[in-house]
């Protein structure tokens, strides 16, 4: 357990599932937790708050557009007592960045904070550096998204410039995709109202998925590692499942590590955790988007098991300053399996003990039961649980996660 006083760390953005690791990690009364005021009566944050040791206290603030530090600085003195200030969600990365800095506290940094919290800036950032990109876009409509098709020729992506989970990214076939596509990438994400987004239409790329997380401490990277992923067929492209470390040639994992420390260097990164997206098309990592914050989908548990450290307290010990030594290499492998089902109204769901006395397998759950609606998997948030399971290799590990999620069944209607 990391030692800190009373509010000593500051956590922008508060996403559910942050509070659980939170309390094995961090002592009592340890944390305040900023949120806008919409999330806070959204997710009824004051009640979970009370039951949560771990919090000492809820600020309301608007972060997601322009936090005003002047005025909550003025209003929250407190928070200058802060020893570590962490992003807890995607919209929260930029706000964060700019708490930490005028606290003087490690965090990402000015501008790589903004940079990374929008994937044109990031774009702009990667080809002012030369690091590989695709052919994209910043479209302000239907009609410009589909000059743009016309021009690439092929299959593209239609991404939203600064949601997170695979939330409003879609693959378009044919120009005539593009208009009856449009509001699903276009409007703003449902789930943080206000939240406005710009529009990429990039070409669509082919090759194997990668993503790269990178520990950062003042600038030097202190610990690598590679993940390999596997998408969703079809138009949405949401991650099914991780593997850590990834099962790929050393020369591979060194051009990949290559062009995410580039990245970073480019962006004058800070301190805290780089989690990077590359496709390897005809053998060059090309870059699919970044994140400034911890990597979701358990890719954070998988590093842990892996590698045999706590990521999650080690990231926290980098942001609070600390130097440290880590592992370069993973001493066995782990994999996750997301589970999806059939859109329709659960009706039964078996196989769940047979897939946790699977071989390898240290954690299957399912996160529907009969009665419940699964939706089409457009995003994370439509998958229905998930396989964790290690092994000796990588190709074992992710067999161990396949062989059981097989066994589970969930029966819609």
């Amino acid at each position: 357990m990391i030692q800190l006083g009373q509010e000593e760390l500051v956590l922008v953005g508060c996403p559910l599932g942050l509070l659980a690791w939170q309390s094995e990690y961090l002592p009592d009364r340890s944390v305040v937790i900023i949120e806008t005021p919409d999330g806070i009566r959204d997710h009824d944050l004051e009640r979970v708050v009370r039951r949560t040791p771990v919090v000492g206290r809820l600020i309301a603030a608007e972060y997601r557009t322009d936090l005003d530090l002047d005025e909550l600085l003025a209003r929250e003195p407190g928070l200058a007592t802060a020893t570590l200030v962490v992003p807890g969600l995607e919209y929260a990365v930029g706000a964060a960045a700019r708490l930490a800095d005028r606290l003087g506290l490690p965090g990402a940094g000015l501008p790589a904070g903004d940079i990374f919290r929008d994937k044109y800036q990031m774009r702009q950032l990667a080809a002012a550096n030369g690091i590989a990109n695709p052919v994209h876009r910043l479209v302000r409509g239907p009609d410009e998204a589909e000059k743009f098709f016309a021009e690439v020729g092929g299959r593209c992506v239609l991404k939203p410039t600064n949601r997170q989970g695979s939330s409003g990214v879609q693959f378009i076939d044919a120009h005539t995709q593009i208009a009856e596509c449009w509001s699903h990438t276009a409007e703003p994400d449902t789930t943080r109202p206000g939240t406005p987004t710009d529009v990429l239409l990039e070409q669509a790329l082919t090759g194997p998925e990668f993503s790269v997380e990178l520990l950062v401490s003042a600038g030097q990277v202190i610990f690598r590692n590679v993940t390999a992923k596997r998408l969703v067929p079809g138009r949405f492209p949401v991650e099914l499942g991780h593997t850590v470390p990834a099962p790929i040639t050393a020369e591979l994992r060194t051009r990949l590590l290559a062009s995410a420390e580039a990245l970073a260097t480019a962006a004058r990164f800070g301190s805290g955790v780089l989690h990077s997206e590359w496709i390897v098309q005809a053998g060059i990592p090309t870059l699919v988007e970044c994140a400034a914050r911890l990597p979701g989908d358990s890719i954070s548990t998988l590093i842990s098991m892996a590698y045999e450290f706590r990521f999650i307290e080690i990231y926290l010990r980098v942001l609070r300053g600390d130097r440290l030594t880590l592992p370069s290499e993973a001493a066995r492998a782990a994999a996750v399996q997301f589970l999806t089902a059939p859109p329709g109204r659960v009706i039964a769901v078996a196989g769940v003990q047979q897939a946790s006395h699977t071989p390898g397998v240290v954690d299957a759950q399912v996160t529907v039961e009969p009665g419940a609606q699964v939706h089409a998997v457009t995003s994370s948030d439509d998958r229905i649980g998930q396989i964790m399971a290690l092994g000796d290799t990588p190709t074992q590990a992710e067999t161990n996660a396949r062989t059981a999620a097989d066994a589970i069944q969930v029966t819609v209607v």
